[in-house]
């Protein structure tokens, strides 16, 4: 008998079917949820977000190479201090389960 047979068999996806809670990362003070309109190229997005802008979001190197982003998908962005309005960095991705969960929250209006 070896050690690795019995690894992992179903154990994940019975916890996922029986219902249990999802963990989301809500947003805090000073972050808005939006979702990509556009990619640019250079790590560079346009995002439309819940306060109605559309900024020219940049995602940060420690995201680039882990995590991959498309135009619909919904993340967090971080404004600048200065040039609020208009910049921003990407610092979270949701996924879709997580997005429908914050629409049905309130927090995704738009």
């Amino acid at each position: 008998m070896s050690k690795g047979n019995n690894k992992n068999k179903g154990s994940n996806n019975n916890n996922q079917q029986q219902g249990e809670n999802i963990r989301v990362r809500s947003p805090r003070k000073g972050e808005i949820p939006g979702i990509v309109e556009q990619i640019l190229g250079h790590g560079k997005l346009k995002v439309r977000c819940n306060d109605k802008n559309i900024r020219l979001c940049r995602i940060p190197g420690k995201m680039k190479k882990r995590i991959w982003i498309r135009e619909g998908d919904v993340v967090l962005v971080k404004p600048w201090d200065f040039q609020s309005n208009e910049k921003a960095d990407v610092i979270w991705r949701y996924t879709r389960t997580e997005a429908n969960y914050l629409e049905r929250r309130g927090f995704l209006k738009i």
